[in-house]
This record gives structure tokens, C-alpha cells and sequence, in this order.
């Protein structure tokens, strides 16, 4: 091991930025701390001006080659980076359970291979990107997709490598070349990232990663006159921040931001399944931005449903996430902590009252919590809690459900329970959201459009949509006739 490696459960990590196709350390570092029990994990190089500028150039002097690089070739290569995430998973899985404290199970099964899949599915995607050309009065109407240039990707800490390749992956299929920020709670996976990609054959600059804090290098990341995209998932105060840098040099955005969705439960919802439905989304600590926080039951099931939901909540094992009975396992920092106990305190004083919960455990566990008696105007039901924290109301008609779904500034997602074909299609059509599932969670297809509407973001990534942003979209006009033979 040297001074810019750690090693995470026999796992060998670089703390160093990766630049240009080389390591490249800080004067400066942070300090990264697991969630599990709060011990160090190492020093992380602390970014600055001086290595966004580098990843930029570097990024900047890639993007000739990697733009002019065949179809077939960049998807081989995305191929090959899918093939190094595989032959990692283990690695992968127990370096980011640690780094964030999501479920190692759920890393191994679930999350790493979907990484995995990340890279594939856009691989495979970009080999199909067409659209059929069409006539104008006898002309030639031809679509492509051309490279845009440098593309920044900033990526949040709750699922950092999964979200950070939802980004990288079609960026790079794009012909993109990318600098991207991972999240100063969790850099260990994307620095692994880049040693995979490497190996894979990934052209220097192609790929750079410059760690350090948001408000440090945030706005150099996207004021930055090179950069030709910029991809944000996080909190609606900094993309205002970011929108705002990024004018300057009128960047393209995508915006994945907060959430405050419903789940809306019907009296002729399988009440058992709406129960599953409802304590499904203390996955991850309630660390989803996906997640339905906000329970809307029909009145004359709200009774039963409560009494179902606390036998089903009673279940949750919470503790150590490298453990497999765990099923949730801690949030990310003291300071994410402190906010959620904040949340629910002055909720209670408000008149909440906790079904269950409503309290902190020992280190950074928050017991899962549902609170009733709640307003609709009040804070806990308007802001985004990112914690293992619902509440729950109650409505009487399907003109009051689907006002109580749509009274908040988000539009990310909801979830509708019910029995009736035709009232599923009635709701979903009148609710304002990026995603509604019926009688189901999570279910997501790479092909569909992901987005939020209103204040949970700009823009929809996903299949060709993914394409749309990270290209310029070029329309070639060809007239029928002006041509010479040349033998």
C-alpha cells in the first residue's frame, strides 16, 4: 500500500483524483467516515480549481478522438467496462456498503449488476439509434445524433456508483468525453470506476473523476466555458446554484431533484399488497428519491390499513448492513441525521402524532417512522425528508386523492394502489409525476423516460432521451436533384 491507497474489508482503493489517464493527488484531502459505525476510512485528494481545470482540458483534448471513434468501437469498450464491473462485484459491493451503508445483499444482487447493466444497455442502445429519414417536397430529411463535447456528471451519495454510470455510461456512448464529481459522503467506488475503465481500454481523458466538496468546485465544475453538458442529481438548492453557473455559458442541464411522492391507497387496493407497497419504501433508510413518503388512504380503510402497516413495520430488521437478516441499515452522515430528527421534532410539536418510530436508535440509525395527524401545508409533508420517515392522511373521494397527490412543488413519482382498471387509468392520467407505478414500486426499464416535473427536475434521461440530451441533434436537408456524375 502507498500514502494515496486505503484499503476497505481487503480492498485496495486510490484516494487520488483520476486525470487524463493518471492518478493525481491534492495538497489538501478530506476525510471520508462510514456511516456503519463511524470509523475513518482514509484521506481523499480535496479538489480545486487547479484539477477541474486539468479534467476539463484533459477531457477537452479527448473529445476529437473519442467522438470520431466508431459506433461499434465505443461500444465494445462500454462492453469491456461492463465485463470489469462483473468480474468486481464482490469488490464493489463491500467498498461502497461501507462507504454509504446500504445493504450489502442488495449491492451484490441487485445494485453492482445493475452497473453492470448501465453499460450494456446503452452499449447495445447507441448500436440501434436511428430514426427513419422522411421527404419534404421531394428533399431528404436525415436525424443524427453528433457528440456534444465535455460533459460534467455530479452524482449524489445514496446509490453513488449506479447513479454515477446512469450518467457515465450514455455520455460516453454519446461520444462524450466526461469529468465527473462523485459525492464527497461516497468517492471509493467511483475511484474504482476508474481503474475498471482503464483496464477496459477507455482512452486517457475519456473518463476523468476530480473528488472534493460541491461548494468548493462546484461552480468551476459548471461555470467552466469548455463544458458542453452538465447532468445533476441532488437537491433543488443546488441545481438553482448550478442553473445559475451554468447560464453563463448557456450549458445544456438535466436536473434529477428532489421528491415528495404519494402513495395513494384505494378501499378496493389489495390492502395487503398496498401494505408491502408501503413499507417497501423504507428501502435504503428512505434514502430514495423515488420514494412515495407521503400515504394517502381511503377513509374507511385507513383503520385497518394502520394496524396492517405496524405488524408489517415491526419486522424490519435494522442494524449492521453487512449483515443478510438486515433490511435496513444506517443514514449517511450525522449532519443527514440531525436534519431527519429535526424533521420529525418539530413535526410532533406541530400535533404529528408517531404510529411507530419517531425516535433516533444508537449511532447513525433513525428508527422507521410514520407519523398521522399531519396538515397538508405543514413542512413534513411539503419537503423532502430523505429519511426512513412517512406520513399518512386520509381523503374520501378521488377528487380529494388526487389534489392531497399533486399539493407539494415536486412531481418525481407516485404510486397508486387499487382494484379498478379504469379508476387507475382516471388517477394516473390527472397526477403530476415523472414515474407513477400501479400496484408496484421501483419497476424500471433503462428504455423509458426518467424525469421529474415541477421542482424535481428538468429534462428526461433514458433509451434515445439519454441520447437527445448528451447530443447535438443534427436535421440534413437533401434535395432530389443538383448532382454531377462522376463516372
Amino acid at each position: 500500500m502507498t500514502e494515496h491507497t486505503l484499503t476497505v474489508a481487503g480492498v485496495a482503493v486510490d484516494t487520488r483524483h483520476w486525470i487524463g489517464g493518471e492518478r493525481v493527488a491534492s495538497a489538501e484531502t478530506f476525510t471520508d467516515v462510514s456511516p456503519i459505525d463511524g470509523s475513518v476510512l482514509g484521506e481523499i485528494s480535496r479538489g480545486t480549481e487547479v484539477e477541474v481545470d486539468a479534467a476539463v482540458a484533459a477531457a477537452k483534448a479527448a473529445f476529437p478522438a473519442w467522438a470520431a471513434t466508431s459506433r461499434a468501437e465505443r461500444a465494445r469498450i462500454l462492453h469491456a467496462v461492463a465485463d470489469g464491473v462483473e468480474k468486481r462485484i464482490e469488490d464493489l459491493a463491500i467498498v461502497e456498503t461501507t462507504d454509504n451503508g446500504a445493504l450489502l445483499r442488495s449491492h451484490r444482487r441487485g445494485v453492482m449488476p445493475r452497473v453492470a447493466h448501465n453499460f450494456r444497455f446503452f452499449a447495445d442502445w447507441l448500436l440501434e439509434l436511428d430514426h427513419e429519414d422522411f421527404e419534404t417536397r421531394g428533399h431528404t430529411n436525415h436525424v443524427s445524433w453528433d457528440p456534444a463535447g465535455p460533459s460534467v456528471l455530479i452524482t449524489p451519495w445514496n446509490a453513488p456508483l449506479m447513479l454515477s454510470t446512469w450518467k457515465v455510461a450514455p455520455a460516453l456512448a454519446a461520444g462524450n468525453t466526461v469529468v465527473l464529481k462523485p459525492a464527497e459522503w461516497t468517492p471509493l467506488t467511483a475511484s474504482l470506476l476508474a481503474d475498471i475503465a482503464a483496464e477496459a481500454g477507455l482512452p486517457a481523458g475519456v473518463l476523468n473523476i476530480v473528488q472534493g466538496y460541491g461548494s468548493e468546485i462546484g461552480d468551476a465544475l459548471t461555470s467552466h466555458p469548455d463544458v458542453r453538458r452538465i447532468s445533476f442529481t441532488g437537491s433543488v438548492p443546488t441545481a438553482q446554484r448550478i442553473t445559475q453557473s451554468a447560464a453563463v455559458n448557456l450549458t445544456p442541464l438535466s436536473l434529477e431533484l428532489g421528491g415528495k411522492s404519494p402513495l395513494l391507497v384505494f378501499a378496493d387496493a389489495d390492502l395487503d399488497l398496498a401494505v408491502d407497497l408501503a413499507v417497501e419504501q423504507y428501502d435504503n433508510a428512505g434514502q430514495v428519491c423515488l420514494a412515495a413518503t407521503r400515504i394517502l388512504v381511503e377513509e374507511t380503510v385507513a383503520e385497518e390499513f394502520t394496524r396492517r402497516f405496524a405488524e408489517k413495520a415491526a419486522a424490519i430488521v435494522q442494524g449492521d448492513p453487512r449483515d443478510e437478516a438486515t433490511d435496513i441499515g444506517p443514514n449517511i452522515h450525522e449532519r443527514q441525521l440531525e436534519k431527519i430528527d429535526g424533521f420529525v421534532r418539530r413535526a410532533v410539536d406541530a400535533g404529528a402524532r408517531a404510529v411507530i418510530g419517531g425516535h433516533r436508535g444508537e449511532g447513525q440509525y433513525y428508527a422507521p417512522t410514520l407519523l398521522a395527524d399531519v396538515a397538508q401545508d405543514s413542512e413534513i409533508v411539503q419537503e423532502e425528508v430523505f429519511g426512513p420517515i412517512l406520513t399518512l392522511q386520509t381523503f374520501t373521494t378521488e377528487d380529494e386523492a388526487v389534489q392531497l397527490a399533486n399539493d407539494t412543488r415536486f412531481g418525481l413519482a407516485a404510486t397508486l394502489a387499487t382494484g379498478d382498471r379504469e379508476r387507475a387509468a382516471r388517477v394516473t392520467e390527472r397526477l403530476v409525476a415523472g414515474t407513477v407505478w400501479v400496484n408496484c414500486f421501483f419497476v424500471r426499464d433503462l428504455q423509458a423516460p426518467f424525469g421529474g416535473s415541477r421542482h424535481s427536475g428538468v429534462g428526461r434521461e433514458g433509451g434515445t432521451w439519454s441520447f437527445d440530451f448528451y447530443c447535438d441533434l443534427k436535421n440534413t436537408v437533401t434535395a432530389p436533384k443538383g448532382w454531377k456524375n462522376h463516372g
